[in-house]
Order: structure tokens, then C-alpha cells, then sequence
């Protein structure tokens, strides 16, 4: 394995000395490194992959030494555009690193939503002529490795990618402390959500633990799960499957039960749901200020006003809470047929040890929640 502090330093050294990207959980440890060592003004946490790769576009244009990004090959879709369109040789010929967390590597155990992208991750590479290479976990190479990639980079002009296994990195825990600026479990306001919610609602809940910990309290109740869209993958969408789902069904409530980092990565979908003036759709942001799935890395969630944002894009109300108590009397607020809805819940980091996940796969989730719908 390869301790972060060795890759870093040798990526300094070579004059990469820029990093983004979205967090990933096999990457965590090497994010961390990069969040406790790197200068304040040479590392942004982007709300999506394909932000970051304009970012180190422009970090090129500026300095003429390529930039470090990186991502989940789940996000690799959000980054084919400025790829293809921006960055490849055949364009402007923006020369950077993308290192790939690679989830649903053949061969290995993964959830659901990471096994097709494991498994087309380097034919895709292969079809988008990104030159790539694996990281090996032997430390002896890493000096050479680093030189090689970035001198093929450099020479081409082109992006490269280092596709990263599991269990390359050794553990590193970072030295930055966030408090929490609140006490409100995100488990606790679901189930609330849930004690106050209709038997007739439908619920859409985003990737990660939203999902993870709909499903356990419905077990832990007896109830049915035909109700629930579990978004397994598919970050930042969860909101726009809401949408579709209120405005097929106008007779339904619908809620979507949304994190901060889904749902700033794809911002604009707030435009729309405003937009649609859609009656029956309650968007709840579960907000810690953090990528609480893949390590606990900080959004920029706490620092900007949600609920404002939503207002202005055509919301008809927006709320926002920080405590138990106040769940039940805001949400009775969100009367059927004067939506659009926007309610924030500002909750803090973690879950329980114990957390398990879907015992249902993706294809009997949607099944059952179908064929509640048509009866």
C-alpha cells in the first residue's frame, strides 16, 4: 500500500501542486492528505466532477503546470463533456491528472449502482481515447510512476487518468476538526418525516445514507418499502426523479428526501422543480456541510442559504430547522396542492455503527414501488 503523504509529495515535486474534485470513499484517505497539506487557495472541494475539470482548465491556462482531479468513476459522466469538448488534444489540449476512485472493479464485491460502472470503466476509457494508468499499491514505484504519467501528460497535452484501486492507500485521518454546528441526527428527522407523513405519500430519497437509513426505519416500523424510490446511484438526481414522479401523479404527495451534496451538485435542477410550479412535491435538504457517504469531507452547504436560493429559483415556500420539535409543525405547513416545497433540515455528521443497507435490489425497489402505483 501507499501512504498519501509519499503520492503527494511526489506530485509536488513534479510540479502538480493544484487539486479538486468530488470525494470519493477509496480516495478519502489521500483527500484528507491533500486537505490538511495543501494551501488553502490550491484545493477546492467542486460541487460536480465536470466543475472541477473546467477549474483545472483554467488553473493550466494560468500557470502552464497541470492540475490534480479527482473523483468516483461514478461521477466520470460528469466529466465526459469538458473532456471530449474542452480539454482533449483535439480541442485545446489541457494536459491534467483525474484520479479514479474505481468502484465495481471486476471481480470485486460492490453495491449495485457501482457494478456496470466497474465494469465498462476501462473499455469507456478506451472509447473516449483518455490514455490511463493503475496505480500500482507498491511504493517503490510511485516515483516513477508519477514522472511517467506526467510526462505523457505534458508532452501530449492531454488528460490522463490514474485509476485507483481499492485498498491502495494506507489509512490517513485528517487533522481538521469540524464541529458540529448541530445535534439533529439525520436518522432522527427521517423518522420524524416519516411519523407525520401519509400513508398515500411517495418518497424518493438520494444515494447513500438517506437511502440506507429510509429503508431500516421502515423495517424497524413493519411497513411496507412499495412507497419508496431508493436512488442507490445517480448523485444529485434524486430531486428530478421526485419531479417526475409529482408531475405524472398529481394526486400523490411526493418527497424527496435529499442531501446537501446531491444537491448542490446539480444546482440548477432547483431552476426547474421551480419552474414546473409542480403542486405536490416537498424537496427536503438533509444538511450536514458534508459528503457524509465517502468520508465526511465538508460541502460548501452550511455557507450559502439554501432555502433562499430555492425561493428565488420558484419555490413557493421555503423553510428551514435545526431541531426535532420544529419538523412536525413546518411540515404540516406543506399543505397538498401549494407547492413546489423546499425544506431544509440542518442536521449533524455521522450515523449509527450499525447502519446495514437495502436488503431489496434496485430492480425489485423500483418493481414493488410500480406496482403499487398501477393498483
Amino acid at each position: 500500500m501507499i501512504t498519501p503523504e509519499l503520492f503527494f509529495k511526489e506530485l509536488v515535486l513534479n510540479g502538480v501542486s493544484k487539486f479538486s474534485g468530488v470525494p470519493d470513499s477509496l480516495l478519502k484517505s489521500f483527500c484528507a492528505y491533500i486537505s490538511d497539506h495543501a494551501d488553502l487557495n490550491d484545493h477546492l472541494i467542486t460541487a460536480n466532477e465536470g466543475s472541477a475539470i473546467a477549474l483545472a482548465t483554467g488553473q493550466y491556462i494560468a500557470t502552464g503546470q497541470p492540475s490534480l482531479v479527482y473523483l468516483q468513476n461514478s461521477g466520470i459522466g460528469n466529466s465526459i463533456n469538458p473532456l471530449l469538448s474542452l480539454a482533449d488534444p483535439m480541442v485545446y489540449g489541457i494536459p491534467m491528472l483525474l484520479m479514479i476512485g474505481w468502484r465495481g472493479e471486476p471481480g470485486l464485491k460492490d453495491e449495485p449502482q457501482h457494478l456496470k460502472q466497474g465494469a465498462v470503466m476501462e473499455p469507456l476509457l478506451h472509447a473516449c481515447k483518455i490514455p490511463y494508468w493503475i496505480l500500482s499499491g507498491e511504493e517503490k514505484d510511485v516515483p516513477k510512476f508519477v514522472k511517467k504519467v506526467l510526462a505523457f501528460c505534458k508532452k501530449n497535452r492531454s488528460p490522463v487518468v490514474i485509476l485507483v484501486k481499492k485498498n491502495t492507500f494506507t489509512s490517513y485521518v485528517t487533522k481538521i476538526v469540524n464541529m458540529d454546528k448541530f445535534n439533529l441526527l439525520r436518522e432522527d428527522a427521517i423518522s420524524e418525516v416519516l411519523k407525520i407523513s401519509k400513508t398515500s405519500d411517495l418518497f424518493v430519497s438520494t444515494t447513500g445514507m438517506p437511502s440506507r437509513e429510509l429503508f431500516e426505519l421502515r423495517e424497524k416500523n413493519n411497513e411496507s418499502h412499495d412507497r419508496d424510490f431508493l436512488t442507490v446511484g445517480s448523485m444529485g438526481h434524486a430531486n428530478m426523479i421526485a419531479l417526475g414522479l409529482a408531475k405524472a401523479k398529481p394526486d400523490k404527495r411526493v418527497i424527496c428526501l435529499d442531501g446537501d451534496g446531491s444537491s448542490i451538485m446539480h444546482l440548477g435542477n432547483y431552476t426547474s422543480i421551480g419552474q414546473s410550479k409542480v403542486s405536490n412535491l416537498i424537496h427536503i435538504v438533509l444538511n450536514n456541510g458534508a459528503h457524509d457517504s465517502v468520508g465526511g469531507q465538508p460541502t460548501c452547504a452550511y455557507d450559502v442559504n439554501l432555502p433562499k436560493i430555492a425561493k428565488s429559483c420558484g419555490y413557493n415556500s421555503a423553510f428551514s430547522v435545526s431541531d426535532l420539535k420544529s419538523i412536525g409543525p413546518v411540515f404540516r405547513k406543506c399543505e397538498p396542492g401549494k407547492g413546489p416545497y423546499f425544506f431544509e433540515i440542518n442536521i449533524k455528521k455521522g450515523s449509527r455503527n450499525d447502519l446495514g443497507r437495502p436488503k431489496n435490489t434496485p430492480k425489485e425497489n423500483i418493481s414493488s414501488l410500480i406496482k403499487h402505483l398501477r393498483d
